[in-house]
């Protein structure tokens, strides 16, 4: 399978700008995810290089075929993409095999070669003994197999795929990426998926491509992306963080001091800053410990005092806010029962830093809040 070029890319319906300058390159055979929340311009990308929509301006290519460019336009009948809809658009009055003999009947295969391809296709889903059924007749879960089989059944270069499992409940959408991401694996097709779900984006990509207002923020494996989030945004969109203010007291060869607005306590952080500077510290709820009052904690972290607001039993562990000075912040823990005072811990490399002024978004400023 072909790589896939995507370079400065931009599209503006009348005077809304929605792309801005998007460049990216997948590798053959990548599962290549565009991440971001509604209006970013995920899918608007994934139309541009399906041939639904014609960039302002940019080049897209697979392999040595260029789709777009300053002179050239090709449609999508020309492209030879696979792709699937956030509503399957199965055609309700066709059996599932008739729904998949469409595609090939437009690239005019015979009957005999139809049936063959229908059949590979169908197996390849695990559906070929529902062949002769009709949508209405199937769960929604398969339904979503078969919009993949009609994709796949010609045998396309790229699969597209916007948003395939959000009509799914939240347990089948957890068993369909499972399959999705075997079968995707199995088949070594390079494939574009276009999704505003976190945790899918981290469970089946192989890079990920994090987008906000039509702008790309960063691009990384699920683990660069989680663990060392380029902004505060992609921090905040990509799981869970909380966002402290703070101005750096000093720096040193391990890091800096920071001193936080909403106790006046020091942290020792393992990152690069000026002193004087104001930032946003983020750390993720689950790299904070929280420690009965009085237990001493480990030599070489950072020790704040803090006291239990509310608490929140949710299976496989147990959810704390936390009153730390005039801020609330959210705490994972397997230790159960805290209540009153205790001990918050962080180590020094759990802490991510960023500057406090002009790269902060609106939803990322609502988190970062005093307490009533």
């Amino acid at each position: 399978m072909p790589e896939v070029k995507v370079s400065h890319l931009s599209k503006t319906f009348a005077d809304n700008a929605v792309l801005h300058d998007v460049t990216f390159t997948i590798a053959d055979g990548e599962f290549f995810t565009l991440l971001g929340p509604s209006g970013c311009g995920k899918s608007t990308t994934l139309a541009c290089i399906a041939g639904l929509e014609r960039p302002t301006d940019g080049t897209v290519s697979v392999g040595e075929q260029t789709f777009v460019d300053a002179a050239t336009f090709i449609p999508p009948e020309g492209r030879n993409l696979g792709m699937v809809f956030q509503s399957y658009a199965l055609w309700p009055h066709m059996t599932v095999a008739q729904n998949l003999a469409m595609p090939l009947k437009i690239r005019k295969v015979d009957g005999r070669r139809q049936t063959v391809l229908i059949d590979e296709a169908l197996e390849k889903v695990g559906l070929r003994e529902l062949r002769d059924r009709y949508p209405h007749q199937m769960s929604g879960g398969q339904q979503q197999r078969v919009a993949l089989a009609r994709a796949l059944v010609y045998s396309p270069t790229v699969l597209l795929l916007d948003e395939p499992l959000s009509n799914l409940d939240a347990q089948l959408r957890e068993q369909a990426r499972a399959w999705l991401k075997r079968l995707q694996e199995d088949l070594g097709i390079t494939t574009v998926y276009v999704t505003h779900d976190q945790q899918e984006a981290l469970a089946l990509s192989d890079r990920i491509a994090v987008m906000s207002e039509g702008h790309m923020v960063q691009i990384g494996t699920p683990r660069e992306i989680y663990e060392t989030p380029a902004t505060a945004q992609v921090a905040a969109f990509v799981g869970r963080s909380n966002f402290l203010r703070g101005q750096v007291k000093n720096t040193s060869a391990t890091g800096c001091e920071v001193v936080l607005d909403c106790t006046g306590q020091t942290i020792h952080i393992q990152a690069d800053a000026v002193a004087g500077q104001e930032v946003t510290v983020a750390i993720r709820p689950e790299r904070l410990e929280v420690l009965p009052t009085g237990r001493l904690a480990a030599p070489d972290v950072n020790v704040l005092s803090a006291t239990v607001l509310t608490s929140s039993y949710i299976g496989s562990r147990y959810e704390y806010d936390l009153r730390l000075g005039n801020h609330v912040v959210q705490v994972e823990s397997s230790r159960p029962g805290l209540t009153g005072e205790v001990t918050l811990v962080v180590e020094p490399g759990a802490c991510l830093i960023y500057p406090a002024t002009g790269v902060l978004s609106e939803d990322v400023e609502a988190l970062i809040t005093v307490t009533p």
